[in-house]
């Protein structure tokens, strides 16, 4: 039997860090504004890991032009509410200077369950990501999708790099998040699915001797969702600009309807083992967009820019059927404007060269990750 289209819609969370707008430090959340928060933003809004943190999720949306709206909502009323306590929120996977030791976890069961099973590992735990959905109901086509959506998680990555800082010190990678996060269990590139059947026992392998409840605790780049159906991409830093959120959520929308749609044609993206991904993936982690990646085919590194120009042509016709191709092309811009990570060490450079010392540099940056939180809305 056929199966039918997938609707291919999006939802997508964006992970914040709540900063104190005199000393650009991170502050905790207060009650009141968590609860206004939540008011306001009806199911949209919650608590995250670290009392700093907060997450918003957006509706499930048709296209990247209703996720626009609904992100811009969800950001201002953030924003708004924050500001009534002096607070701002940045979309920085890092925060450029503040000290995880100083930073107390959200008491909730499941964050005090994550304390007492992961010891010091999350305790480090100072990172926000962006998390994209896309609809895709049938399971087996969503491990399917997995398996070859795969290979692109290191473009997406190196499009996405925020956090080129950690505890004050330039870290030297475009992605630092990822170092902290790759700790945890559980995570890194997804393996290799020989269906929905496999993956179901994996998980019932380690549900059944009580390691953990229930796949949410599985965190890859790319996996499918236990709460929705949908494969789940969680691979990007988060982002200071909303347009490059929106451009991250219609590369990975239009990639996995290309991969379908090699599907119905009985053609498929060549799998590539995950130890020649990760490869790349530190690539991107490291370099951001600032080298090549390794195109396994033409056994060669190609630069980024034909790495993106490659991506936006294999991927022309569905963004035109998904309406976003103004959103895909985007990246492009990124290439020519920098990463975030880019703008933020380019910040503090400028602040070094105009004599500001290092403390007041580093703050230099917040200020601007409060700027370009604000730039799109």
């Amino acid at each position: 039997m056929a199966q039918s289209t997938p609707d291919f819609t999006i939802g997508i969370e964006e992970e914040y860090l709540l900063v104190d707008r005199d000393s650009l430090d991170l502050a905790p959340a207060p009650a009141e504004l968590m609860e206004r928060c939540a008011s306001e933003l009806e199911g949209q809004f919650s608590p995250e890991f670290l009392e700093c943190q907060v997450e918003i999720g957006s509706k499930v949306c048709t296209n990247v032009a209703e996720a626009r709206e609904d992100l811009k909502r969800l950001r201002s009323t953030v924003a708004q509410v924050a500001g009534d306590f002096n607070l701002a929120p940045i979309a920085a996977s890092c925060h450029p200077f503040s000290d995880w030791r100083q930073q107390h976890h959200t008491r909730k069961d499941r964050y005090d369950s994550l304390r007492d099973d992961l010891g010091g590992v999350v305790r480090r735990l100072l990172i926000c990501g962006n998390h994209v959905h896309v609809g895709i109901g049938d399971n087996e086509l969503r491990i399917d999708l997995m398996n070859q959506l795969s290979y692109f998680l290191p473009h997406l990555l190196a499009l996405s790099c925020s956090s080129p800082f950690w505890y004050g010190e330039d870290t030297g990678l475009a992605c630092y998040r990822l170092t902290v996060f790759d700790n945890l269990p559980r995570t890194g590139l997804p393996p290799k699915m020989d269906g929905w059947g496999e993956y179901e026992r994996s998980v019932a392998a380690l549900v059944d001797l009580d390691l953990i409840e229930d796949s949410t605790k599985i965190w890859w780049d790319l996996r499918p969702s236990h709460r929705y159906p949908t494969l789940e991409s969680r691979i990007c830093d988060v982002s200071p600009r909303l347009e490059t959120c929106l451009t991250l959520a219609a590369l990975i929308q239009s990639l996995s309807r290309m991969l379908w749609r090699l599907r119905q044609k009985n053609q498929r993206w060549r799998l590539y083992d995950n130890f020649l991904i990760a490869e790349n993936r530190w690539r991107a982690q490291r370099y951001g967009i600032r080298e090549g990646l390794i195109d396994f085919g033409a056994g060669e590194i190609i630069p980024f820019s034909q790495a993106i120009d490659d991506m936006i042509e294999l991927t022309a016709q569905d963004a035109e059927a998904l309406g976003c191709v103004a959103e895909v092309e985007n990246a492009r811009n990124i290439l020519t404007q920098g990463t975030a990570a880019d703008r933020q060490r380019a910040v503090f450079e400028d602040a070094i060269e105009a004599e500001y010392t290092r403390e007041d540099a580093l703050k230099a940056v917040v200020r601007h990750l409060v700027e370009e939180f604000h730039a799109d809305l």
